[in-house]
């Protein structure tokens, strides 16, 4: 095993993962110091932003290889590192910002290091999401991280329906451009009245967090559009009680679109009601 002279205790050998920064560069854990100190080989997401904050922190890259790894290299980068491990040598990776694996780069190499046989740690440490639940308001007893939501329209709200009555606090990285047109999404599947916080920038100058229903929200951002980093958490569904008059506007609504069976799909999904009863109900509505 390799060993870095003068620069303290030799790691274990293995593959490390490491938690930058999402903002501010003091965020990241003297832990995660001690191992870009130590390792033998650095991989990173981006090699610039990762050399930068070691800079920042005094942490000299000498003589040591540096392995871009990220989603349109993997395939070639993957042996680099591969190799290095088989050789004895300790590795770390680092993404973009935040945990890696996360909506980041990474999952594969892990896979790939462990069917290999080779140690796999983690240093944890800054992470968008469980920033965001911090400050969000929204309970944080059941979460459930989804991601990217899909960037057309229509893939966007199915995909969104799945996650409807999921008992638990939703949490969505969004970009500036579509933040909007997702918003918009999400009072249509989720309701207008349904809880919510925006998140951006976390850690950041700029750092905003906007709460209250959807609808609220949407209409924060047609009045003052944002810019940067978003997370978007949605609250749980409560027990409400609807007005049937809304389930026959919505239901009218629907059927100059869709057919009968779709048009009920939806209608019972926004309201979280049985689909069976609102189906016969646009069937009557239809006859009219």
């Amino acid at each position: 095993m390799a060993t870095r002279e003068g620069l303290g205790k030799a790691l274990p050998a293995g593959l490390y993962f490491i938690a930058t920064p999402i903002g501010t560069a003091r965020d990241i854990t003297l832990r995660a110091l001690d191992i870009l100190r130590d390792a033998d080989v650095i991989a990173a997401e981006d090699t610039r932003t990762l050399r930068h904050l070691m800079e920042i922190h005094g942490i000299p890259v000498d003589h040591r290889p540096m392995i871009p790894y990220h989603d349109h290299n993997g395939e070639t980068a993957r042996p680099r590192v591969l190799r290095a491990l088989a050789e004895g040598k300790t590795v770390v990776y680092a993404s973009e910002a935040g945990t890696p694996l996360v909506a980041d780069p990474g999952y594969q190499l892990g896979r790939a290091a462990l069917a290999e046989g080779f140690a796999v740690h983690a240093a944890p440490g800054p992470s968008a999401v469980l920033a965001a639940l911090t400050v969000s308001g929204l309970p944080t007893d059941r979460f459930m991280f989804a991601g990217f939501p899909p960037n057309t329209q229509s893939a966007r709200r199915k995909w969104l329906r799945e996650f409807a009555s999921i008992p638990a606090t939703l949490v969505f990285y969004e970009s500036p451009k579509r933040i909007n047109a997702m918003m918009s999404d999400l009072v249509e599947v989720f309701g207008p009245e349904r809880e919510g916080a925006l998140c951006r920038e976390l850690t950041k100058k700029f750092e905003e967090t906007r709460r209250g229903p959807l609808a609220s929200i949407l209409q924060s951002l047609e009045d003052s559009p944002i810019k940067g980093e978003i997370v978007v958490l949605i609250d749980r569904e409560r027990e409400r009680k609807t007005d049937p008059a809304d389930i026959e506007a919505a239901l009218r609504a629907k059927l100059t679109e869709m057919r009968v069976k779709d048009a009920a799909k939806e209608v019972a999904e926004q309201f979280g009601l049985p689909r069976r009863d609102v189906y016969q109900l646009a069937l009557t509505l239809e006859k009219e």
